[in-house]
């Protein structure tokens, strides 16, 4: 069965309630452990059967945002989904206070538990209004951006559409392909504002609602991170700060320098050769050819896991007008079908969707077997790590995208794993002072951004950009709207990939089978026992990034970038 021919239907969150509401009463009487766990795995098909039902909405709509049947229904998902959270919390209610807690355990895994005391900690059901609203705005966000229809070369281009223009190795070229694309954001600046500026009203009074001083532990504990908290992450920050920012000025001037340029304007950081950057050689359909040439020959599993991709339309990956920014891998439980999501631009960007989003799909492929929807997926920063170390390890195919210019791309890749670092850690500082100051007015908020830009990323120059100046750059980032406190997870794996982008060059097929193990693992057990299942070390001791830096800068050394 084909993508397309995956059924959807409402489910109507009447009856589900009715349903789900019995089968908790069933599991609270039960009088045995096989009765129990009967009514349990009762309870999660339920959930999984009105989950996939979810993602085929969010999906369809996220392909064609003018669908009007789906424009509706994803309304109607946003108004069901705290609902339907609701009874999830209510199940995780049921399974901590029962008797059978311990067969509970024996069955599932300590995990499960763990996740659900802190679940219940983040919810109530007094927020559910608040959470409608949440995702009401969110949605909003999200389609503001997809309506961009930017008159540009002649032609109307969506903002992903202006990406190429923004790589052109002609300077008058690229910057005014920024300036299109940071003049939507600047046009739609009091919709942006307005939009943001309720988001992080409502999130704080949901906390405040649940007994949080603010948002930042509420969306930590949402967030499941059962292993650090705010401080860590903090000094995690610092290490950043000390080490990978130095790092990142000397890489910012060595690519002026072979630029030709004194100094780096903010249209300029883009583009990293005076040939180009290196791009993919062939249309999207070819790129699919050698993506299963590639998946085919790299291991058994992720032959048959890229096979079912393909064979079962999972992958929607060229942009066009109405489809929403971005990229993204979800799972459809129902079908056991990840599904892959993109925008093809031309860019180096498209083989990057190619690995990283696949290494997401590729995990929930692999531990697919697992019952409970808790362990499809792990912790956010557990996840990249999936998806960022399959970039390293799909290296030894790069030449069948890149050709001629594969060596370009990797030095471009690897480096571009740094330069992130520094902007990462800039997203998540900027939404500890909106969270720790909800009342801060839009103003305010842009010059915070301003002012921590430039403490982790101090060459940034925008130039005569007034919004830019102003502190708007963020505009752009969806994750600040729709997933606060979510980017620091990026840069942890990052932290974690770089140590298997070492491991695979030194220890070869070990590498790579511990990356197998991890995948199966799913998301059974948390971020930092993940971490150690994998062969690798804790992002946030002290010593990790000090030693992972030496042999990404004898390999960056080694390539002489002047004449890529």
């Amino acid at each position: 069965m084909k993508f397309n021919d995956y059924k959807y239907e409402r489910p109507e969150m009447k009856e589900v309630k009715a349903k789900a509401q019995e089968i908790l009463k069933t599991m609270e009487k039960a009088e045995s452990r096989e009765a129990f766990l009967e009514s349990m795995d009762e309870f999660i098909k339920l959930r999984l059967y009105v989950e996939s039902m979810f993602q085929l909405v969010s999906i369809r709509h996220s392909i064609d945002t003018r669908d009007e049947f789906y424009d509706k229904e994803s309304d109607y998902v946003d108004m069901a989904m705290p609902e339907l959270q609701d009874l999830v919390t209510s199940f995780y209610h049921v399974i901590l206070d029962t008797p059978y807690k311990g067969d509970v355990e024996e069955k599932y895994g300590k995990h499960l538990l763990n996740l659900a005391e802190l679940s219940i900690k983040a919810f109530k059901p007094e927020i559910i209004e608040d959470m409608q609203e949440e995702n009401k705005l969110s949605s909003e966000y999200s389609k503001l951006v997809a309506s961009a229809s930017i008159l540009f070369e002649g032609e109307e281009r969506n903002l992903s559409g202006l990406v190429p223009f923004m790589e052109n190795p002609d300077r008058a070229v690229r910057k005014a392909a920024y300036e299109a694309y940071s003049g939507f954001f600047r046009d739609h600046e009091k919709e942006f504002d307005r939009i943001y500026d309720e988001l992080v009203k409502v999130r704080h009074q949901m906390a405040r609602k649940l007994g949080y001083e603010n948002y930042v532990q509420m969306s930590y504990d949402g967030l499941l991170r059962t292993e650090y908290g705010p401080e860590e992450v903090r000094t995690y920050r610092e290490a950043i700060l000390n080490h990978i920012v130095p790092l990142v000025v000397k890489l910012r001037e060595r690519q002026a320098n072979r630029l030709g340029l004194d100094e780096l304007k903010y249209y300029d950081e883009a583009i990293e050769f005076t040939t180009g950057n290196a791009t993919p050689k062939g249309s999207p359909e070819w790129i699919i050819d050698n993506g299963r040439t590639m998946y085919e020959e790299l291991s058994k599993e992720t032959k048959e896991f890229f096979d079912f991709m393909v064979e079962h339309e999972l992958l929607d990956l060229v942009t066009k007008k109405g489809k929403q920014a971005g990229g993204y891998c979800t799972y459809i439980p129902d079908f056991k079908s990840p599904f892959i999501f993109s925008n093809f631009n031309g860019t180096s960007g498209d083989i990057d969707v190619l690995t990283h989003e696949a290494g997401h799909a590729f995990q929930v492929f692999s531990s697919r077997h697992y019952e409970v929807p808790e362990y499809s997926f792990p912790t956010y920063e557990a996840c990249e790590i999936h998806s960022m170390s399959m970039e390293f390890f799909t290296w030894p195919w790069m030449e069948n995208f890149f050709k001629e210019e594969t060596d370009k791309y990797k030095f471009s890749h690897l480096q571009g794993t740094l330069l992130f670092l520094p902007y990462g850690v800039t997203v998540d500082e900027f939404q500890h002072f909106v969270y720790e100051n909800p009342e801060a007015t839009p103003e305010e908020r842009k010059l915070k951004w301003r002012e921590i830009e430039k403490k982790y990323l101090p060459l940034k120059n925008y130039e005569d950009n007034d919004f830019y100046n102003r502190g708007g750059f963020w505009f752009k980032q969806l994750h600040i709207f729709t997933a606060p406190f979510y980017y620091i997870d990026y840069t942890l794996a990052q932290v974690c990939a770089l140590q298997y982008f070492i491991r695979s060059r030194n220890e070869g097929k070990k590498a790579w089978d511990d990356y197998v193990a991890l995948c199966k693992e799913g998301g059974s057990k948390p971020f930092l026992e993940l971490v150690e299942l994998a062969g690798l070390k804790n992002p946030f001791l002290p010593e990790t990034i000090p030693s992972i830096l030496p042999d990404i800068e004898a390999y960056l050394d080694s390539v002489d970038d002047t004449k890529l």
